[in-house]
């Protein structure tokens, strides 16, 4: 197998119209690979300036999981710190997680921070909505957000080879009127669901009109996590 490693974008597109295999870290595919057989190419981002951006405002696709700290929002830290071991999170990337995981534990905490992708195809990069992403699985460059005011992670405890643990992000923004909004995402099993309010001084007004949000159809176990992490982020908002 061929591992290439584009330091540019033209370049990347050209592996991409070669048929390279975009891979991060491959902790993914690796024994795939082992048991189906290697591709002819295979593409890392890993020296590509735009994919390995770490910033207030800017994670890209190629930074590894260990790579995350505290220039990026505390939903996202927290995220990235809580992935499998330190190993894994010495090898696994960012795109990786949110692309090639069925797991997607950065997904939620970007959702909360509303976030989109650039990504690439063969005519070049463009902007995506997260849902784009997770679906069509294109060569994701980087994620960009709105930095929040507060944000909040919280995911349960699990088993090694058990059911995925539940995972509940929140955020609060500024908007443009004065206003501020609760933005919040939950992983519960395979399925992530997120929705916003306004984030009014009411927290149970807040509380209550999430119930009526894609949130509302949660396990109540779950619902129960959602209204405790919700209380503490609006209250640390008005803090």
């Amino acid at each position: 197998m061929l591992l290439r490693l584009p330091t540019s974008l033209s370049e990347a597109r050209r592996c991409l119209a070669d048929g390279a295999v975009p891979v991060g870290g491959a902790t993914l595919v690796w024994a795939q690979w082992q048991r189906d057989g290697f591709p002819e190419q295979a593409m890392s981002l890993r020296r590509l300036p735009r994919a390995t951006v770490v910033d207030a405002e800017t994670l890209g696709a190629a930074v590894l999981l260990h790579q995350v700290d505290d220039r990026v929002p505390e939903v996202l830290r927290r995220a990235a710190a809580s992935v499998g071991t330190g190993a894994v999170r010495r090898t696994a990337t960012v795109g990786g997680n949110i692309v090639g995981s069925a797991l997607r534990c950065l997904l939620p905490p970007a959702l909360v921070l509303d976030a989109r992708a650039t990504v690439m195809d063969g005519d070049g990069t463009y902007e995506a909505e997260l849902a784009e992403v997770v679906a069509k699985r294109p060569l994701m460059l980087d994620i960009r957000w709105r930095r929040p005011l507060v944000s909040g992670y919280h995911k349960a405890p699990g088993e090694a080879g058990g059911p995925p643990p539940l995972v509940v992000a929140t955020a609060v923004h500024a908007e443009e009127d004065g206003g501020r909004r609760l933005f919040t995402a939950v992983r519960d099993g395979d399925e992530v669901v997120s929705g916003s309010v306004p984030a009014t001084a009411d927290a149970g007004a807040v509380l209550d009109a999430l119930e009526g949000t894609a949130l509302g159809g949660l396990p109540g176990q779950a619902r129960d996590v959602v209204r405790r992490e919700v209380t503490d982020v609006l209250g640390r908002a008005d803090a």
